[in-house]
């Protein structure tokens, strides 16, 4: 969430930059504002009474000392009608302070200066693109009837299981799945990232540590006799290990990544973008999750950018990258990108990937510190992005790849699968 020095410093320029992501802020701020004063106000105030009661306590601890018991009895009387003016103050403290986080954690991150104006999907930039999207024949079909031609995935056996959205994997479908899987994770590796195996469970800390609560609950499966919310991305369980840290400036960048099925309830979801793979409540997925000097933030931005990139072109599928607008960017991203790739049976661009810098939103919800060289305390930014998932890859590589003969594995591919075709 933001910090109340970044409202208190420029007030204006923060409503004014929040309307890049067409929310309104003004009323909001004004009571940040007004809240806070009282806050400050309600401190100032304690921090004198609780000073005059000790110094108070003393000369009454003095006064018996010299027998003076009428004195230290009147003194007493103060003290008892100091600390009754102090719990007043304890109170104003804690309504304002419960108040002032009630409001801050429904006020979205600000817009990086580089975000474009734009309501929605339609006013994003393409930044690049690059691969040859490819003629099919007339009879190219989808992704899930090509699953059932070769029985590699059963979207009903999954209905009857558990419900739509919750696919079988058999078979090449499978060995698929977990080439993808180990394709990425190897990748990451390679290009520095620590692998981490994260729990799929996290308590509502967590959850709001990366902002998903209270924003995205109605999104998250909950386990409420537990309290336990089941996790949307990698990203949740990953950036939490550093809640409540404080590290050196020497650490970064710190590179995690992590695989993980990802659950998401997918609310209000429905028509054709959700058939076959295109929209799942659970999918699998590989995580890249930076810990970074402010500094150099927007610098491991590019590079995690460039790092999926070359992913999406080692399995030669046609993508191109978008820089999302204010009106499309999620509530805690300063700037993200987005990866797409054309699944040419749809006819359409399907997104795989979103790589986002949350400068210190996310780390002042979860108090993920550092030290700088005077060895004063600062928040970290933080970074995440896919790497991939899974479920739209699948698709676009099924549907772009057919032939009369079957379905050609890439050649990236083949030493995880084990074999080059699907048929």
């Amino acid at each position: 969430m933001l910090t109340l020095k970044t409202i208190n410093d420029n007030p204006t320029e923060v409503i004014a930059r929040l309307r890049k992501r067409n929310f309104d802020a003004e009323s909001m701020i004004n009571e940040v504002l007004s809240l806070d004063e009282k806050r400050r106000n309600a401190q100032t105030q304690l921090d004198n009474i609780l000073g005059e009661v000790n110094a108070t306590s003393k000369q009454i601890g003095a006064y018996f000392k010299q027998g003076k018991k009428e004195e230290a009895e009147e003194l007493r009387q103060k003290v008892a009608k100091l600390k009754d003016d102090a719990k007043q103050h304890e109170t104003d403290l804690a309504f304002s302070e419960k108040k002032l986080q009630e409001i801050l954690v429904n006020i979205p991150n600000l817009p990086h200066q580089s975000v474009p104006e734009g309501k929605g999907a339609d006013d994003n930039l393409v930044e690049r693109s690059g691969g040859d999207i490819p003629t099919l024949s007339k009879d190219a079909q989808p992704h899930w009837e090509l699953a059932k031609k070769y029985d590699i995935i059963d979207f009903e056996l999954g209905v009857k299981i558990t419900g739509a959205g919750f696919p079988i994997y058999k078979g090449k479908g499978a060995r698929m799945q977990r080439a993808l899987i180990n394709f990425f994770l190897d990748s990451a590796r390679d290009n520095g990232f620590t692998e981490v195996q994260p729990p799929y469970l996290v308590n509502a800390d967590s959850g709001f540590g990366t902002g998903q609560l209270p924003d995205k609950e109605g999104q998250m499966y909950h386990a409420q006799v537990d309290d336990l919310y089941l996790i949307p991305t990698a990203e949740v369980p990953v950036t939490n290990i550093y809640r409540d840290v404080i590290l050196d400036r020497k650490e970064f960048p710190i590179k995690n990544t992590a695989y993980s099925a990802c659950f998401r309830r997918e609310a209000g979801s429905y028509g054709k973008d959700v058939r076959g793979l295109n929209r799942l409540h659970q999918f699998d997925k590989v995580e890249i999750v930076c810990i970074e000097d402010p500094e150099r933030s927007y610098e491991r931005l590019d590079e995690m950018v460039s790092y999926v990139q070359t992913l999406v072109e080692k399995l030669g599928l046609p993508w191109r990258i978008l820089r999302l607008c204010g009106g499309d960017m999620g509530f805690t991203s300063a700037l993200t990108f987005d990866f797409e790739v054309f699944s040419a049976a749809q006819e359409r661009w399907l997104e795989v990937s979103s790589v986002s810098n949350f400068e210190s939103y996310q780390a002042n919800r979860l108090k993920c510190r550092y030290k700088d060289e005077n060895k004063k305390t600062q928040l970290c930014h933080t970074l995440n992005g896919s790497a991939l998932a899974l479920p739209r890859i699948l698709a676009a590589l099924l549907e772009n790849n057919q032939t009369p003969e079957g379905i050609v594995v890439p050649e990236v591919l083949r030493p995880y699968t084990g074999f080059d075709i699907i048929n």
